[in-house]
């Protein structure tokens, strides 16, 4: 796939909502505005357009999917859209950056390199940077891995140019894993 339409993951369908074929839809994305009538996601399942989106109670109905026994098919499916859609779709303020923007970013503390953003949790409404540890520091007995909660208190500065995340305080947390 040409860069900008790799297939980024932003829900998970659930189980089935009621007999006419709603679905609960669970979010890995912070912009639920792009869930909304007529909007075209893929899916291992095949193209899925959404007939309605009820965010308040967290479901989705699908174009041509009008009975439970329909809908459970869809069951624990993926919705994908591409970065190129992803980001014509959402429109992000100062500050703000796509999940896969941030990872693969090289962390650093000060002049200190950590290691490089793995992946990101969502744990209690709170997003963590996943930090493969640099090599050099897991052989002098540093945790292979570490998390980082992408607050203030940690998070310094993104330079996506440089590739580069600088944090405050994350070395201790480092330490503490």
């Amino acid at each position: 796939m040409a860069r900008g339409h790799e297939k980024i993951p932003v829900a998970r369908i659930g189980k089935t909502v009621g007999l006419r074929g709603d679905l609960r839809l669970n979010l890995l994305s912070d912009f639920p505005e792009q869930f909304k009538k007529g909007a075209v996601f893929m899916s291992d399942r095949g193209d899925l357009t959404i007939e309605s989106y009820n965010p308040a109670r967290g479901t989705v109905r699908f174009e041509g999917v009008g009975d439970i026994d329909a809908a459970k098919r869809l069951t624990n499916a993926y919705l994908y859209t591409t970065k190129e859609a992803g980001e014509k779709a959402c429109h992000l303020g100062e500050g703000e950056y796509f999940w896969y923007q941030i990872i693969g970013l090289e962390v650093f503390d000060g002049d200190k390199r950590l290691g490089r953003v793995k992946e990101i949790e969502r744990l209690a409404g709170t997003d963590y940077l996943v930090v493969d540890t640099d090599a050099a520091l897991v052989q002098k007995g540093a945790a292979k891995s570490f998390l980082i909660p992408y607050i203030d208190r940690y998070i310094d500065r993104v330079d996506l140019e440089a590739g580069r995340l600088s944090t405050k305080g994350a070395e201790a947390i480092l330490d503490a894993s």
